[in-house]
């Protein structure tokens, strides 16, 4: 018999795992709250009832693998050399040896899906499949290959889907249950009786910023230029009000006059064109209001080397080159950056102990704000990106080693540091910019606020899409929220029936 230990199981957890036990469910918790406890506590009652199986665990990346693994070896009398970690870089003979012999197997979707897709490994044993981050089980994606071979294979099927945030509609969610077989959903929220004595505090603060009398010098041509390609588009077919437009409408678009183009309508090549110009000059919008102008002037020289009409006709517009001329000549910097800097070295002067993590959705910001703050007395920052950013998954578990060991106090990072990491304990949370996303708006958020009290100081340039992007995600949080209440009552109704 196996046993729990390290851990005492929380009221909330073993109301989950009365429901996992039963059946296939979706469960949905803030982060921060231990969804990997509730796959610990279902796996050992799963492998006590039923002997000789296996629980398979898929993790999206390498270093949060590695991580669920190391949990189970510490909070199971589960053998340690039978808790495996599988990954591509071992071959594929010795996975299937592995694989075999183990009775906790984590992995990545993707090294699973290969593997049942040669007949390497069968999913006849498995008595648990455990979707983490369950959020990208989307068609075609290897977690939904893996579900689908294992409902068919296993001969004691049981499915346990976790995430923070599944999505804020009904038909992300629908998809996300109907791909993984989803018979019951576990949702808790911050206001929940029984998980609200394990939440810490979170204090939000929300910090506005003028754009200095430089960067809207800047952002004036650029906001014309936009303005002006919409309007043209008008008569293309564009149906909104130009001053709500946002880019998935320019995108749906797109799509729309590609179809034309492939029936063979040639009159779609001039709205293309003018739908790339207007992408292109969002995003350049974008950047000069939100990110930096090293941000803006490093996509410029991206957009110089491209052959495309599109391209040709925005680099060669004046007002684009006098805006370039301008951004390069001086040595500009955003308020947020500014903001950033003094928000940093007041939290090291409060507390020499803190830990700051910061996020930002560009490479190049990470490295100018990285460059910034390491001025700063006491500072010792360092960056975390993914791999096709330039960081191999040995340098990314490296960094969040280092980072937890004290090495360095301030990690600033991409979408890499939102999703499921174990960051360990943070004092502050900065967003430097914003996502329409609720996903991962819900995953910056659960950085903080883990073990003990934490603030989360939300950067916003007035007046720009970081107002915006903060509304939206936050009104997503909540219609999801709702939506998985819903679906609750509806799925407990029919398990009645």
């Amino acid at each position: 018999m196996y046993h729990i230990r390290e851990f005492t199981p929380r009221e909330y957890q073993e109301n989950i795992l009365r429901t996992t036990k039963e059946r296939n469910t979706l469960v949905c918790l803030p982060t921060g709250t231990g969804k990997t406890k509730n796959a610990i506590l279902l796996s050992v009652h799963r492998l006590n009832t039923l002997p000789n199986t296996k629980t398979l665990v898929l993790s999206p990346t390498k270093p949060l693998s590695k991580q669920i693994c190391d949990e189970f070896k510490d909070s199971t009398t589960i053998l340690p050399n039978k808790i495996t970690l599988l990954t591509g870089m071992i071959s594929p003979n010795q996975r299937k040896e592995l694989f075999n012999t183990s009775e906790v197997i984590v992995a990545t979707p993707q090294t699973i899906a290969n593997d049942t897709k040669n007949k390497l490994i069968s999913l006849e044993d498995v008595s648990l499949l455990v979707i983490d981050e369950c959020h990208r089980s989307k068609q075609r994606f290897a977690n939904t290959i893996v579900s689908s071979s294992y409902k068919q294979e296993a001969k004691h099927p049981r499915i346990l889907a976790l995430t923070a945030s599944p999505g804020a509609t009904r038909e992300k969610i629908e998809e996300i249950c109907k791909n993984l077989h989803i018979e019951g959903v576990e949702i808790r929220t911050e206001e929940d009786e029984d998980i609200k004595p394990y939440l810490q505090k979170k204090e939000i603060q929300h910090i506005k910023v003028d754009l200095t009398p430089e960067i809207k010098q800047l952002q004036e041509p650029i906001k014309k230029m936009y303005l002006e390609k919409l309007s043209v588009l008008k008569g293309f077919g564009l149906s909104k009000p130009i001053n709500i437009v946002n880019k998935r409408d320019l995108l749906l678009m797109q799509k729309r006059y590609q179809a034309e183009l492939g029936r063979g309508n040639r009159a779609a090549f001039s709205a293309l064109s003018l739908l790339a110009q207007a992408i292109k000059i969002s995003y350049m919008l974008e950047l000069i209001e939100t990110q930096s102008l090293h941000s803006f002037n490093t996509y410029m020289k991206k957009i110089e080397q491209e052959t495309s009409k599109a391209a040709k006709t925005i680099v060669s517009d004046k007002r684009v080159i006098e805006v370039r001329k301008k951004s390069e000549g001086g040595n500009i910097l955003h308020p947020k950056m500014l903001k950033i800097k003094e928000l940093v070295s007041s939290e090291l002067e409060q507390n020499k102990e803190a830990r700051i993590i910061i996020f930002a959705n560009y490479r190049t910001a990470v490295d100018e704000i990285n460059k910034l703050l390491s001025a700063i007395p006491g500072a010792r920052p360092t960056i975390l990106v993914g791999q096709k950013l330039g960081f191999s998954q040995k340098e990314q578990m490296e960094i969040i080693e280092k980072f937890n060991n004290n090495v360095y106090n301030i990690l600033i990072g991409t979408s890499i540091t939102e999703e499921g990491l174990s960051i360990g304990s943070l004092d502050t949370a900065i967003f430097y910019d914003h996502t329409g996303s609720e996903i991962r708006k819900i995953q910056r958020s659960g950085r903080v606020g883990r073990i003990k009290s934490g603030k989360i100081i939300n950067i916003i340039a007035k007046g720009t899409r970081d107002e915006a992007l903060l509304w939206t995600s936050h009104r997503k949080e909540k219609k999801m929220q709702n939506l998985l209440g819903f679906m609750k009552q509806k799925l407990e109704k029919q398990q009645r029936l």
